[in-house]
């Protein structure tokens, strides 16, 4: 899906309040959490690559809910391959 601020995907189904936005810069795939009811997180919090996500996770490792839940990197990379496709099409789509 996309909006003004870029692609997201619903990192909790069924909670349409809180959306993952996902870039793809340098190579690397990016998230950034935005929600409806604080939307501080998406004021203080900027652009994370996956590697800093994996990494908090290791710190996470046995001691409750690990980030990881949220950042899914195969929806991320599917929407990311999706834009790029959509983007080559209208490069190479014939003009009227």
């Amino acid at each position: 899906m996309q909006d003004a601020r870029g692609l997201y995907y619903y990192p909790v189904p069924g909670n349409k309040k809180e959306r993952m936005y996902v870039r793809e810069r340098a190579g690397n795939v990016e998230f950034r959490l935005w929600n409806q009811e604080r939307p501080r997180v998406w004021e203080q919090h900027d652009w994370l690559p996956y590697e800093v996500v994996e990494q908090a996770a290791a710190q996470y490792a046995g001691k409750g809910d690990s980030p990881l839940a949220l950042y899914d990197l195969d929806i991320a990379l599917a929407l990311v391959r999706e834009e790029r496709l959509k983007k080559a099409q209208a490069v190479n789509a014939p003009s009227s």
